[in-house]
C-alpha cells in the first residue's frame, strides 16, 4: 500500500544509497571518480552537476541522516 510514510521511507533509503557511495571504489569505475567532475573552464556538463550533487548531499547530509534513521528505526520497532 503506497502511504506517505512509504514515501518517506523510500526517500530515507536513496539518501542513504547516495551518502554511502564511494568514489574511489565504485565511481571511478565507471569514469565518475572525482577527477571526472574537474573540466577547466566552460559550462559544467549534466554529469559533472550529477557528482556536484552526490558530493553536497554527502556533506550536507550526513548528521541528519543518523537521526532521521534512528527515528525510521524506533518508529518501525514501536508501530511495526
Amino acid at each position: 500500500m503506497f502511504t506517505l510514510w512509504t514515501l518517506i521511507e523510500a526517500s530515507l533509503l536513496c539518501l542513504n544509497a547516495v551518502c554511502i557511495l564511494h568514489e574511489e571504489r565504485f565511481l571511478a569505475k565507471f569514469g565518475w571518480g572525482r577527477q571526472a567532475g574537474q573540466q577547466d573552464f566552460g559550462a559544467p556538463t549534466a554529469k559533472d552537476q550529477v557528482l556536484n550533487l552526490i558530493r553536497s548531499i554527502r556533506t550536507v547530509a550526513k548528521i541528519p541522516l543518523i537521526f532521521l534513521n534512528i527515528i525510521a528505526i524506533l518508529f518501525k520497532l514501536l508501530l511495526g
